[in-house]
Order: C-alpha cells, then structure tokens, then sequence
C-alpha cells in the first residue's frame, strides 16, 4: 500500500512538472511551488488543471487509500490492511498512469486483478463518453462532475432514455461496491458481468476522447 500510494504521488508530481510544451499547462510558479507540501494538494492541482485528463478517475477514491496509507505508515504496529484494498489501488494507480501518460506501467497478472483492471477500464471509457456526449449537446458547456451530473443531464434533455439511465446507474452502483469493499462483493466480479457491462459501454465507445 506505501509502495502504490508512493508511485501516485511520483506521477502526478511527473506529470504536473512536465514543460507546459508537452502538457499544455499553464500553472502559475507560485501555485506550482505550492503544491509540492502535501497530496491533498496535488489531487487539487490534477483536477484543476487537468480534469479532462482524469475523467472517470475518482480522485477522492484515491485520497480515501491515501489515508490508509498515513495510518499504516504513522499507526503501524500491529495495522493491516485488506488485501483487497491494495488490489484496488493498484488497479487505480495503473489506470491513473495511463490516463496521464497513454500506457500502462504493468498488466494485472491474476483473473481477479484482469476482471477488475478490464471493468475499471470501461468504467473510465464509459464516463468520458457521457462527459463527451453531453458536452456536444450543450450550448455553454459543462462542468466536469462525473458521471451522476452527466447523466442527469442527458436524461434532463431526453438525449438518453430512463432505461438507459438506470441501466447505467445499475452498474455504477456495482462498481461503487466493488471499489469500497472488494472483499464482500468479490461474486459481483465475474466474466459475465464483465462482458454484459462490456456491452453497454460499447454502445457509446465512439464517443470517448
């Protein structure tokens, strides 16, 4: 858990401190000194400056592991964390890195960690596609509030249809459970969920950024 909370502090650090001529951004030298003191402050930093870069990242996922880790480092005698916990994260970390740099720093090497590693992925493709589709539907634009604003407002425009809708939210709710509590909804985690979730997000793949 120390080691992957390590390496998400070290790429968001990587990729904020890149030349502006790669990341195209512009973030001023007095916040840029700034945000080095402490995570909570990089996570503010990625999602001010780079949102579109993160979408389907749930950066407060992130912070919430990112505590565990504090407690295991400073509170450590006899604390453990679930296994399950660290697999997440890993997973998290992974795609956290992909979406920053285009390719993934390793591959999960057992079926749990490829089932969750391939419904995360989708997951974030799914949700760029919404931001998309409702973003072109839109005359002013709109925030980037994750999924839940997204869908509020497509089916709030009868761009998307209330099956749609809850289809949707039926497996959001799933992917909540799996990401909070690995441990005690593992038989949610299988190739047929998988592959039927798979199926829904292939329906909007074409609208992914």
């Amino acid at each position: 858990m120390i080691a992957i909370d390590n390496s998400v502090e070290l790429t968001i650090k990587t990729y904020l401190g890149l030349p502006k001529r790669i990341t195209g951004l512009v973030i001023p030298r007095k916040e840029y000194q700034e945000i080095f003191e402490n995570f909570h402050a990089l996570l503010d930093t990625l999602e001010k400056y780079a949102s579109d870069k993160i979408i389907g990242i749930d950066l407060g996922l992130i912070e919430w592991f990112h505590r565990l880790r504090n407690q295991l480092y400073h509170q450590g005698n006899g604390l453990t964390i679930q296994k399950e916990n660290v697999e997440v994260y890993s997973v998290l970390a992974n795609k956290l890195f992909n979406k920053l740099f285009g390719f993934e720093l390793v591959k999960p090497n057992t079926d749990r960690s490829r089932l969750l590693a391939e419904f995360l992925e989708n997951w974030i493709v799914l949700e760029t596609a919404l931001h998309s589709i409702a973003w072109d539907n839109s005359l002013t634009g709109i925030p980037d509030k994750g999924i839940s604003f997204s869908l509020k407002y497509l089916s709030g425009g009868s761009i998307i249809t209330e099956d749609e809708k809850n289809n949707i939210k039926y497996f959001q709710q799933i992917r909540n459970k799996i990401v909070h509590d690995l441990k005690n909804n593992i038989d949610l985690l299988n190739k047929d969920m998988v592959n039927s979730f798979k199926l829904l997000v292939d329906r909007y793949r074409d609208y992914e950024t």
